[in-house]
């Protein structure tokens, strides 16, 4: 069975919903000792060779013509709404080439503050004044938007950066809620918050290698992710919020 699903799984990425749909609708009218017909339906060679290994596999099963159709169309529908509905793309920050193209980390991480319409999430080990997140912050700050930032203790407070990061970004974003992971289990004993994400309303997210530095803005070698859409904005600010929640991390008014 699994070389079966592996087989629509490849079909279902490799030619479009339109096609698949033909196929499913030919499958139904046959059967799997004459299902070698099909690979005259697809045009490219990589189809027709994904077709031929979805034939032989179906040919291993007890599958019937009607359920391998209803699970091509099944499998279609759900791979391309997901796609429709979630788009990744690469950041990069420090030296680039003319042959792959990315955006910059400082775009990505103002493009989820400014799309924030209810909740921003953030954090980061260290925080330097960059003067245009502070500026966009504070901006969105004043759209109403809640803010919470989960940043590294210094060490006179129990943490592992030598200065106080979390006192900086009160100053500069006076309406942020800070958090600080201040109590850990002993698992935990010596971690640190190494954790580089930003997360607006359950919608997008930018998940990075880059601090809230200047250098990690402009002059470092950094790479991440900004994803629109699908689960993991929604997971990502479920789970930051959880932690939040269940004093895993804590509020810095608590200390």
């Amino acid at each position: 069975m699994d070389e079966l699903l592996d087989a629509i799984a490849a079909l279902v990425t490799l030619v479009s919903p339109e096609k698949v749909n033909a196929v499913a609708t030919r499958i139904r009218e046959t059967d799997a000792s004459k299902a070698k017909a099909l690979l005259t339906m697809l045009g490219t060679p990589a189809a027709r060779s994904v077709v031929e290994q979805l034939v032989a596999a179906w040919t291993k099963t007890k599958i019937t013509p009607g359920e391998l159709a209803s699970m091509l169309v099944a499998s279609s529908h759900v791979y391309n709404k997901t796609i429709s509905g979630q788009s990744i793309e690469l950041v990069w920050t420090g030296p680039t080439t003319p042959f792959v193209s990315a955006r910059r980390t400082e775009q990505a991480l103002l493009e989820v503050i400014n799309s924030a319409q209810h909740s921003l999430f953030i954090t980061s080990f260290v925080a330097y004044d960059v003067s245009s997140i502070v500026k966009a912050l504070n901006t969105t700050s004043d759209r109403g938007v809640s803010i919470s930032m989960l940043l590294e203790l210094s060490q006179d407070h129990g943490g592992n950066i030598t200065f106080d990061a979390i006192g900086k970004m009160r100053r500069l974003v006076p309406s942020a809620h800070l958090y600080a992971w201040s109590e850990k289990a002993s698992l935990f004993s010596d971690g640190s918050v190494h954790a580089k994400v930003a997360v607006a309303d359950g919608n997008i997210c930018f998940i990075t290698s880059a601090n809230l530095t200047g250098y990690a803005m402009e002059k470092n070698m950094e790479a991440g992710l900004l994803i629109s859409g699908g689960q993991i904005p929604k997971q990502l600010i479920s789970h930051l919020e959880s932690l939040a929640d269940t004093n895993l991390i804590q509020k810095i008014s608590n200390f």
